[in-house]
């Protein structure tokens, strides 16, 4: 079997079209599991022939060149290969944002594994292709995926591609500071903050997007100072943050009314964020807004607590309620200056079952 997938790797570098074809066929299956070392020998040639093939005219060849390479980019060594390359960066983002193209969402996902390398950040030195779609208007690489991902939700910009696995390209670019940057900052071909575009994803229908959308929120809150912009402005990010953690529950008058507008009076079928994992994120976004006194002072003043409250009481996960407790004793401490609290929050199973209105007595 190695002799014989030896064979097939060979015939990846082989002049004839057709044999390329017939080896690529084969190969597909073998891009997972350990026998997918095979395309590292050589020197990684093997990778080299498939950023030749990845440009076949026809969709089919293509797309099984696209499907090794981001299975292959599962090795950090291929990942910064790729993410060095701006010449194969430049021509998956043309790709992506090409009116019909039938490989778009494959191009997207073999870039959302691209951007797990900290070199994803050449993504910004790159040019994008102008007038290549009408409904993209900047000359921004980033700036076009954002509305490829904004503008093309459920096929409504390329009939092939719904463009959700950019999601976890934004959240990727998001973990560094140039990243960070771009998505707070506003835009000069649209006069809009990047993350407020995003914002509305926090509880759309696809799990990817929920996934990827909520790690860039988090991620983009590493930013320090922006914090008042994004908390206090037209962003008004925390809406969004807060309603995949509110479920059905009905608050006291006196609580709902502290939320913000958007979270107050939700319908008796309201449903909660299902994934654990997303709601962790979540969790971790508020914490990251704890960060500083305004954004503690500017979440207690809307309502927070009552809504991790309810949902530390109604999800039965630990991790989540690990990190509900960390929120909690977040917001509930003492400021400096502040008279000390006779009794500090606990949170406990126990505390919960005695006073289901509340995580603990102060």
């Amino acid at each position: 079997m190695a002799s014989e997938l030896d064979e097939l790797v060979e015939f990846l570098h082989s002049p004839q079209a057709m044999i390329r074809t017939i080896a690529l066929q084969h190969l597909v299956g073998y891009s997972t599991g350990e026998q997918n070392l095979i395309f590292l020998r050589d020197n990684c040639r093997p990778v080299k022939d498939l950023k030749v093939i990845a440009r076949d005219p026809q969709p089919p060849v293509a797309k099984a060149a696209l499907t090794i390479l981001a299975n292959m980019a599962d090795f950090v060594r291929i990942r910064n290969m790729l993410a060095e390359d701006l010449s194969f960066l430049e021509f998956i983002v043309t790709s992506i944002t090409k009116p019909n193209e039938e490989n778009a969402d494959l191009f997207c996902a073999l870039l959302a594994n691209i951007a797990k390398d900290n070199a994803i950040t050449n993504i910004f030195r790159i040019k994008a292709t102008k007038n290549q779609n009408k409904d993209l208007k900047s000359s921004r690489v980033l700036d076009q995926l954002m509305d490829c991902f904004v503008k093309g939700a459920d096929k409504k910009l390329n009939k092939f591609a719904s463009f959700d696995y950019l999601a976890f390209v934004f959240a990727d670019i998001s973990r560094l500071a140039e990243g960070r940057k771009y998505f707070v900052t506003e835009q000069e071909y649209d006069g809009v903050v990047p993350l407020s575009k995003l914002l509305v994803f926090t509880e759309y229908k696809n799990v990817v997007r929920r996934a990827g959308v909520a790690s860039a929120i988090k991620n983009s809150l590493f930013e320090l100072s922006e914090h008042i912009n994004l908390l206090d402005s037209d962003l008004n990010i925390l809406p969004y943050i807060l309603l995949p953690l509110a479920g059905p529950e009905e608050l006291p008058e006196e609580e709902m009314f502290e939320l913000p507008e958007e979270l107050q009076l939700l319908p008796p079928d309201k449903e909660r964020e299902k994934d654990h994992d997303i709601l962790i994120v979540h969790i971790e976004s508020l914490v990251m807004l704890g960060a500083t006194r305004y954004g503690r002072d500017f979440m207690r003043a809307n309502g927070v607590y009552p809504i991790v409250r309810e949902l530390h009481l109604a999800v039965e996960n630990e991790e989540v309620r690990e990190i509900c407790e960390r929120f909690v004793q977040l917001i509930m401490a003492d400021e400096p200056g502040e008279v000390a609290a006779n009794q500090r929050l606990q949170i406990t199973h126990e505390a919960a079952e005695e006073e289901p209105t509340a995580l603990a007595a102060l």
